[in-house]
């Protein structure tokens, strides 16, 4: 009798952590695919929507920083409302916003509800890392899940594209239909497998800091978006490019002086911590502006169709899903050097690869240079991830976890913006005839992008950058004994 009821139990017990997984990597799923599934269908948008380029990055960029902009602030209020609650929520707002993506009559309709979409992504992305760091305690077995978590950041992203192509076929809105079923099903698991958590000492509100947060992103993505059109000397953009820099001074003073501060400065203590912070932010700079512009140029000057263009990514997509696996496991093994190497090679090789791209390129180079590009971009991920997480004591694992993905996020959102106005400041009045040449500064600030991550890669898995990690962990861990 004692082995019918204790097998079944066991059983559950080894089986639930793989389902909060699968939970969380499906959330995961939908939020990044989103991100990168919509540039596919920026041309029908345009099209459809009479929407112009800017129009096309506000559709991109507004996802992206409100995304940002919250992501600390969903982490820890997860830690301190319940993850399982403001994950479902999350969940509920994004499955909400999607229908409402679908359903916009004009431009301005469907920025405003991707703004609803990135604040019900920013409860799902670091509360889901927080579940993860709850329910995995073995480190091993944490570090492989955060890898294979990790990796479902760059395949969902690099297979958006694909995935969008074939839903832009039948219409654009349908990019954003295909979330309702899986956001729900999400929501019904979530109740059914999620067990409740909370952090052991909750930190309280940031309202200041997150303003801040909020008026920085929004006035620095602004004014590189508008800036090209408007022009960098004029008074608008000199305005909001003044009021980022003060609000980022502003929020700097403040998060020192606070007792429970929305961004722990402290986490950047740890070289290791600081280096992957910037490696995650110059990463998705290469990987937005690289997809952004590779959708207009497939689509508008080589006269793809969606499902054309979203097929040409596929081996992009492909190396992606195979490296990122394999990095998480390295990293695991043996630390995170090496995928980082790896991944900013590939990164900067693709880049420069299309240095000389034209109308006529021929399509295995382009093929060629995807695959270079997609690799490097799957061996990043995992060691971003893992680096943020561990060593960081539980009760803070929220908030470490936000602050990889909203560098991430920052990354993408000025990825966009700076790539995509590099490579358009050039364009007349026709994206066919002269995007191809005008975008060549475009690859050549990409491919410094993958430069940064090699260097920074190296420099962060020194002996003396371990020991700063070390050092960090422990006075982070001192200080919320005494609290």
């Amino acid at each position: 009798m004692a082995i019918s009821i204790s097998a079944p139990t066991d059983r559950r017990a080894r089986t639930q952590p793989r389902v909060v997984l699968a939970i969380c990597c499906l959330s995961l799923l939908i939020v990044g695919m989103d991100a990168t599934a919509v540039n596919v269908a920026l041309p029908a948008i345009r099209q459809d929507l009479d929407a112009s380029v800017s129009g096309l990055q506000w559709t991109t960029a507004a996802y992206t920083v409100s995304l940002a902009s919250l992501l600390m602030l969903g982490g820890s209020t997860g830690d301190r409302l319940g993850r399982a609650r403001v994950f479902q929520l999350g969940l509920a707002l994004f499955t909400v916003a999607s229908l409402g993506c679908s359903l916009a009559p004009g431009i301005e309709w469907l920025i405003a509800f991707r703004v609803l979409q990135g604040v019900g992504g920013s409860m799902l992305n670091p509360v889901a890392m927080s579940i993860i760091r709850n329910t995995f305690e073995d480190p091993a077995e944490r570090a492989r899940a955060i890898g294979v978590w990790a990796a479902v950041v760059g395949v969902s992203m690099a297979l958006g594209p694909v995935l969008g192509g074939a839903l832009v076929e039948l219409s654009w809105r349908a990019v954003f239909l295909v979330n309702i079923p899986i956001g729900l099903v999400a929501i019904a698991l979530t109740a059914r497998f999620v067990p409740e958590s909370r952090a052991p000492r909750p930190r309280r509100p940031d309202p200041l800091g997150q303003l801040l947060v909020i008026v920085m992103l929004a006035t620095a993505t602004s004014a590189i978006i508008e800036g090209p059109g408007l022009g960098w000397g004029s008074p608008p953009i000199v305005a909001l490019a003044v009021t980022a820099a003060v609000a980022l001074l502003a929020l700097v003073r403040h998060e020192l002086r606070t007792s429970d501060p929305l961004i722990e400065l402290r986490f950047f203590t740890s070289r290791p911590f600081a280096a992957s912070t910037v490696i995650a932010v110059a990463t998705f700079m290469a990987f937005g502006g690289f997809l952004f512009v590779n959708t207009l140029y497939l689509q508008e000057v080589r006269g793809l169709s969606p499902v054309g263009a979203g097929l040409c990514t596929l081996p992009m997509a492909l190396m992606t899903v195979l490296a990122g696996p394999i990095a998480g496991r390295v990293v695991a093994s043996r630390g995170a050097r090496g995928p980082l190497v790896v991944g900013g090679l590939g990164l900067g090789v693709g880049s420069v690869m299309l240095v000389s791209l034209g109308p006529d390129t021929s399509l295995a180079w382009l093929l060629l240079a995807y695959c270079a590009f997609g690799l490097g971009f799957g061996a990043v991920n995992p060691p971003i991830t893992n680096t943020a997480v561990s060593g960081m004591p539980p009760s803070q694992a929220g908030v470490a976890a936000a602050v990889a993905s909203t560098s991430r996020q920052i990354g993408q959102t000025v990825g966009v913006a700076l790539v995509g106005a590099v490579a358009t400041a050039g364009v007349g009045d026709s994206l066919h005839a002269d995007l191809s040449p005008a975008s060549h500064p475009a690859w050549w600030l990409i491919g410094a992008l993958g430069v940064a991550v090699v260097a920074l890669g190296l420099a962060a898995s020194t002996s003396a950058a371990q020991a700063s990690a070390t050092r960090t962990a422990r006075r982070l861990a001192e200080a919320s004994v005494r609290a």
